[in-house]
């Protein structure tokens, strides 16, 4: 017996991804989890006795995929922004909270701002790591210059 992948979706989605949630304990890991499990059904060419044989097939996938989602490297050796923090030796306290005030920019922003002012890349050389056009690294990093200004006069007033 096979359902399509769509019914089951439909059906199972938030079962799947309430069983993630527990063993992960992590939004974006568990869904990760629930698309990674749908993934296996679609791609296993296994036959199963009934929806019973299916349901209990995809929750153990579920859980397996979950428990290796803890075990990952990354998950074991990622640490705290904070903790970060305290390696790095900055010459100013200035400095210090331009860099975590730079951290904590939306992703977007905060990449390029990275590169252009840290990693001292141009312009021409951000678009072509990041694939994006010379126009879009340009408005990025002008509202993250933006962003920056506005934390950092919130932070420091208007020294």
């Amino acid at each position: 017996m096979r359902q399509s992948v769509q019914e089951l979706f439909e059906k199972y989605r938030d079962n799947l991804y309430i069983i993630a949630f527990n063993v992960c304990k992590n939004a974006e890991d568990a869904k990760d989890v629930v698309q990674d499990t749908f993934i296996q059904y679609y791609s296993v060419k296994k036959e199963f006795d009934n929806e019973q044989h299916i349901r209990a097939w995809l929750i153990r996938v579920a859980i397996n995929k979950a428990k290796n989602m803890n075990t990952a490297f990354w998950r074991k050796n990622k640490i705290s922004l904070e903790d970060y923090m305290e390696t790095l030796e900055f010459e100013t306290e200035e400095s210090e909270e331009l860099f975590e005030t730079v951290m904590h920019l939306p992703e977007k922003y905060r990449i390029v701002i990275h590169l252009f002012y840290y990693e001292e890349y141009n312009i021409h050389e951000i678009a072509d790591i990041l694939k994006l056009s010379e126009s879009n690294v340009k408005v990025r990093l002008s509202r993250g210059r933006l962003l920056l200004k506005e934390k950092l006069q919130e932070e420091w007033g208007n020294d």
